[in-house]
């Protein structure tokens, strides 16, 4: 099994086709559009987010953003209390979609065309998601913002992601977290936690890394889609691993992969 590592991974970085149509698909929790430790939206941070996803589609990216709702809801949470997994869940899925509207008039104040798809019918304020609708969406220039989740009690937003990522034709998934990259342990505990440069997907399951869980990461291992977990807060991170620099950790089925 790897072991981390700090050496130059300029082998490991994964490089996205050149052109306009480069698809990409961004996770965001639902964390990430709020103050740290706080609960609710802050324009803020979600003007921030938006500034990042511009800076992409000017670059002629086609990107597709899936948005958590940990920073309103927790289903996992409310259903530890008490409340019926499938109920909490249903609750969590409509948390996104108050994320998903928020970052969309922030991108829109910014004069970027974007479009809100739900897996959950909510006809007065986004489009349903339908794959082929999304996709055009995207070819048209569109930043496509997915809520909702999969429509289906029992599944996370990160799975939502992965799946997501494998039906629009993404060429990645970046996971967009609070540090920049993954930790063998966490490292706001841990001093001595070591940062790991590439991760095999088998390697993520057999340590119980929580990067993502383990139904994403198995379909992601499935369909080799790679994954970049990375620090979005990070003034031009973002910009910076679209265009393949050495940022954060890889998830893939073999280094350079």
């Amino acid at each position: 099994m790897s072991s981390p590592t700090s050496s130059s991974s300029s082998s490991m970085r994964i490089q996205l086709k050149e052109g306009p149509q480069d698809r990409i698909l961004l996770k965001l929790s639902g964390e990430s559009l709020g103050v740290p430790g706080g609960v609710g939206v802050d324009m803020g941070e979600i003007r921030k987010i938006a500034v990042s996803c511009k800076s992409i589609h000017k670059l002629g990216k086609q990107l597709a953003v899936v948005v958590g709702g940990g920073n309103l809801v927790r289903g996992a949470s409310l259903a530890k209390h008490g409340m019926g997994r499938a109920t909490a869940d249903y609750m969590g899925m409509l948390a996104t979609l108050i994320n998903a509207l928020a970052l969309q008039d922030a991108l829109e104040s910014l004069h970027v065309p974007t479009r809100v798809l739900s897996a959950v019918s909510t006809h007065q304020c986004a489009e349903p998601y339908i794959r082929r609708r999304a996709i055009r969406h995207l070819e048209k220039g569109r930043i496509v913002i997915l809520a909702g989740g999969t429509g289906n009690p029992y599944f996370t937003t990160d799975t939502c992601a992965a799946l997501r990522a494998q039906e629009l034709g993404a060429h990645i998934m970046l996971k967009a977290t609070k540090v920049d990259g993954v930790y063998s342990a966490d490292p706001t505990k841990d001093p001595d936690a070591k940062r790991f440069e590439h991760l095999t997907y088998k390697e993520v399951l057999n340590r119980g890394l929580e990067v993502m869980d383990a139904t994403a990461i198995t379909m992601a291992m499935e369909h080799e889609l790679p994954i970049l977990v990375f620090d979005f807060k990070r003034e031009g991170n973002f910009a910076r691993a679209v265009n393949g620099e050495e940022v954060g950790t890889v998830i893939s089925s073999a280094p350079g992969a």
